[in-house]
This record gives C-alpha cells, structure tokens and sequence, in this order.
C-alpha cells in the first residue's frame, strides 16, 4: 500500500543516529532528508519501505506506530549501517511523543485515575505530603542532573536561534531531540515538549510547509528558553509548575449534572480531524468531550453525529451540545477534559436553554472579566497545567462587516459599548463558519447571545464558536449549521447606519517595532539582525510612547547581535550565543506581556463619548 507517510521517530533514535554519521556525511545529511523525503513509500503493517533508488531499499519498523530503536531502522546499501540514509529517515520523520497540545487525541484514550498509564510521581519531584509536625522543611529545588539537562536544552536552543531556520538543518535539530531525550529521563516534560515543538516547526519551515507560521515557532523557542532557565532559579510549587506533567492528570469528580452548549468542528495541521462538545456542570464549570483521530475535516464532519464516548449515553455530540447528562463517577482533567472509563456512567437528561439557569449565568459575567480569565489559559506562555477556559460569553448587537488588512470580519457591540471583532474559526470550505458568518455580516442590527474564542490582539476580538438562533429559537452551531437567508430579520428594514471604525487602547502602539525584530532572528539567525543598523530612530519612538524598558530592550537586542569580539591578531572571536539569546528571550516574553496587557485593557468598558 502506497503511504507517503512516514512513522513518528523516538528522539532517542535520531539523535543516535546522527551523532555516529561521520563528519563528511553529516555535512551531506540535509541533502540526503531532502531527497528520502521525495522517494516513493510503501506500508505494509508496522513497516514503511522507502525506494533510495532502482537497487537499494530502506525500512523503517514501527511496532505500536512509534520507531523505538535504531535497529528499526535498516538499509540495503554497501555503506549500512555506517550510511548517511538512516539518519536522513530519522531526520525525515516526525518526532514521537508530540505534547499533547499538539496533537489532539480522543478523550477515551487518555489514562484514568489509578490505571497502569497513570503517571506516578517522579523522583525527585514535588509531592503534597505534609511534613511531619514540628519539623522544617524548605522548598525543593532541581536536582544537579535536572539543572544539567536544562542546561543543555538551553545551549540546544541558543544554537537553533543563533542559526536561524536556514542554518538549523538535521544536525542542529538532533542536538535539540538528543536533549530532549536526557530532559525527559529527568523528569522534565514541559521542557522537552517544548524542544520537540521546536523541531516539528523547524522541519515545518525548511519543508515550506503552508501551515507554519514564525510567531508560533517565536512562541516555542521563548518557551524552551524560559523554561530552561526557571529549572535552576525556582524552587517549590513554581519549580512543579516548570517541570510540568508527563500526561495530563485525570482525577475524579464525582457525580456531575451536565447541560449542553454547544459542538466544535476540530480540525488540526497535523491531519488530525473531530469534534468537541462544551457542557457546563450546575456550578458553572464548562468541561469537554471530544474525539479526535486522524482524518482532517472529512472525519470531523461525520463523528459530529456518532455517539459519544461517555458511560452508556446514546447521545450524538450534536444531541448532546443541546441536551443534558447526569454523570457518576466522573473523571476530569486540569483543562476540563471529561475522561471516558469503565467506571463512569452517563445518561440522558434535560438540557437547559441559553435564557435558562443555570446557563444563562454564563452570559452575565462582565466581559472583560470573561477576557481576563480567558486571556490566563490563551497567553503565550501560559502555564500548560492552569486550565481555565479560553470562550467568552457575550450578548452584542450585531453592525455589519469592516474590512482589515487581512480582509474582513463582523464587528459587533456588547455590554460597556465595547466593540468586538467577530472572525471565522476555520476558513475550510466544507465547514459553514465563513458563509455563516457572511450571512451575519449582512444583518445590522440583529442581537444574538454568542460564544466566542478569545483571540489575543491589541483589540477585543473573537473566533465565533456558536450563536443563538435569529429567530429567538434554539441555538447554531456556526461550524456544523448552515445558516439560510430566511433565518435572518426583514432584508427590507431601515438600513442601519454604517458601522463605526473599531479602535482600541494598542491599536497604534509601536510596540510592532520590537515584536518586528524578536521575529526577525527566527528566520535568518543572530547575523541578520546584527546587519541591521542603527536603531536609534526606532527606540527613540517607542519611548515618546510611554514604553522605555521596550526601547531599551530594543537597543540591547541589536547591539548584542552585531557584537563580535577579535583577538589580539585580530580574529572574530566565537559569538556570544548565550548572551545573545538571553536579550531575544526578555524580549519576546515582554512583547508577550505588554500585548496581553493590551488585550486585556481593550475589554474594558467604553468612555462615554467614544465609539
């Protein structure tokens, strides 16, 4: 069977392989991906085969779907196994053990409280057992083997942004498994999820895959860097937090009486397609339950309608977005996940309208303090154990459409007159969020009560999830749903007056100038950021803003990239790769910051007298 697809690889096992080519094949080693990559493959049950040329094969053995060894990896050529074409299949297939943010998986396959795949806790690691009455205790720090993990994830990192996307071939990104590999031993999942999120969106950008995008690989090279450096300056809770979790924790809650919102289409670039389906407890808690799978937007639209995998429910996700659970022995997640095991049970019970209690609650929270809870779980950085929900809750009053520099959303008013961009959540044809949202668009005046995403801008603007219906009867799911012109109010109406031009507390902030540089390295290394120039000009105008540590973080960023010191003959001195990367990463974490704090401040009431 043709598969263009190959086998995730273990970290582990690139690295290996890469660290025994000798020199002289390791300067040909991105070559030799490009060129594995472009030959023709063929699965045949746990075995990928990929044609080198007309004589010689190469096999890539993946029991359980994961190529766990470098002898799973095996060549047909007179150089194996000291060839440079088992490296360059490594190097040319994904990396296993994905963080779970980035690949979506079907609830029912994640570990149950006090199952064998449950994860004990670490050596080492932080537990809440009480110390004994009268004792002392003090707050636990890295261990010398976790601060030298850390270490070298940092070096790995320093190196990759040193090089930039162009100069980080297979050589530089084996680096980065190998200490992701050693992060992991240690007992340091957070940080080594980040160095393979570094890798896929590195093997991303030299691919010219069209999904990349520099401000998310900006976001992973920030987050490895930061969290390799809090290894060995925190301690306690906080040093917990930075470590983080092998798999996200499920952990009892009880009975649960659930009421259903809405249903999600997911679709991911990995090809991973399904649904989730938001319910919220009695208390207010929203929760999840998902399936997602390999499949893209063909597998999301049809498990829409298959029944979900909770208890002995016979309720599709569409029926339960709209209806209601009553569930025992139920198990949760930090992020609100509703676990699948034997020991839950589910039935069917009455769901709740969105004017209804215990719904309608959700809707009556200020906007803005929804957009600071929402904004904790969005921030870049955001601890990944937090939870917290992402949707905000909002009755507003439709304007119509307003074009922008990428095209055009709806812009629409809610509570305090604050104006809020409403976007499409996916841009996919066979989903109905962009015809939905043009027939809104079309539709000035119409007030809806909406659920939305939080999208972090220097402006109030959301991803638009679900609405209620026009007419004032039962609810959309803009994803699923189509929307038809008789569903919306008498095209005949007065036609209201056109909407006003959104502004917003960052809209102008020239804070993009720093931003513009922190993601300026990514592409080309330290090297093209030093052959800039002079940035006075630049820095000068963010201070007359009122942001002088951006300015001066600006000015320090330049200066160390353009930084070479000679020897006393004259030479250039190696760069300082870690003194560069340490101006990069306050940088990015503080244009992170001021841009959150930017959001946040968007959400805030309107003053009297301005649009």
């Amino acid at each position: 069977m043709n598969d263009d697809r190959l086998p995730p690889v273990a970290p582990e096992v690139t690295a290996t392989l890469v660290e025994d080519l000798s020199p002289r094949l390791r300067k040909r080693l991105d070559a030799a991906v490009t060129k594995i990559g472009a030959r023709p493959k063929r699965r045949d049950g746990d075995t990928v085969t990929i044609e080198v040329d007309d004589e010689t094969e190469l096999c890539l053995h993946a029991p359980g779907g994961v190529v766990a060894t470098t002898d799973a990896i095996t060549c047909g050529c007179l150089l194996a196994p000291a060839c440079v074409h088992r490296a360059a299949a490594a190097c040319a297939a994904p990396a296993a053990d994905l963080p779970p943010e980035l690949v979506d998986r079907p609830t029912a396959e994640a570990p149950e409280p006090g199952s064998a795949a449950d994860l004990a806790p670490a050596p080492g690691s932080v537990t809440d057992t009480a110390p004994a009455p009268g004792s002392t205790s003090t707050p636990e720090v890295a261990s010398p083997a976790q601060r030298a993990a850390a270490d070298a994830l940092w070096s790995a990192g320093a190196v990759v942004l040193e090089a930039g996307v162009d100069g980080a071939g297979a050589v530089t990104q084996s680096a980065l498994l190998r200490a992701a590999h050693t992060a992991r031993l240690r007992q340091l999942p957070r940080a080594a999820a980040a160095a393979l999120s570094v890798v896929t969106l590195l093997r991303a950008a030299r691919a010219g895959d069209p999904s990349y995008r520099t401000a998310d690989l900006v976001t992973a090279l920030a987050e490895l860097l930061g969290t390799a450096h809090r290894v060995g300056t925190t301690s306690g809770a906080e040093l917990a937090a930075v470590r983080g979790r092998a798999r996200r924790p499920y952990s009892p809650d009880g009975s649960l009486r659930l009421y259903g919102l809405f249903t999600e289409p997911v679709v991911t670039d990995s090809g991973h397609g399904g649904v989730r389906t938001w319910v919220a407890a009695s208390d207010g808690r929203l929760f999840t339950v998902g399936d997602v799978a390999p499949g893209g937007v063909g597998r999301a639209l049809g498990v829409a309608d298959r029944a979900v995998r909770l208890g002995d429910s016979a309720l599709t996700h569409r029926e339960l977005g709209r209806a209601g659970l009553a569930v025992s022995g139920a198990t949760a997640s930090p992020d609100g996940r509703l676990g699948a095991g034997k020991g839950v049970k589910a039935v069917t019970a009455r769901g709740a309208a969105w004017t209804e209690p215990p719904l309608t609650a959700l809707w009556e929270t200020p906007p803005s303090e929804q957009a600071a809870r929402a904004l904790r779980s969005t921030a870049r950085y955001a601890d990944p154990e937090g939870g917290g929900s992402d949707l905000l809750f909002l009755d507003v009053e439709l304007l119509g459409a307003v074009r922008e520099s990428g095209g055009s959303c709806l812009l629409a008013r809610c509570e305090g007159g604050v104006l809020v961009r409403l976007t499409v959540a996916d841009d996919d044809p066979a989903l109905a969020h962009r015809d939905n949202v043009m027939l809104l668009a079309a539709a000035p005046g119409t007030r809806l009560r909406i659920i939305g995403r939080l999208v972090p801008a220097p402006h109030p603007r959301l991803t638009l999830l679900a609405c209620s219906h026009p007419s004032g009867e039962g609810t959309i799911d803009l994803g699923f749903d189509r929307l038809r012109r008789a569903d919306l109010p008498d095209p005949n109406a007065p036609v209201h007056p056109a909407p006003p031009r959104p502004g917003g507390s960052g809209a102008h902030s020239p804070l993009y100038l720093l931003e513009r540089r922190v993601e300026q390295t990514v592409p080309a290394g330290r090297a093209a950021l030093g052959l800039l120039g002079d940035v006075t000009a630049e820095s000068r105008r963010i201070r007359r803003a009122g942001l002088p540590t951006a300015a001066g973080l600006l000015t320090a960023l330049c200066a160390s990239a353009a930084q070479r010191d000679r020897d006393l003959f004259g030479r250039l001195l190696p760069a300082d790769t870690d003194g560069f990367a340490s101006h990069w990463l306050a940088a990015a974490r503080y244009t992170a910051a001021v841009a959150e704090s930017l959001c946040s401040a968007a959400w805030e009431p309107a003053q009297e007298g301005v649009a």
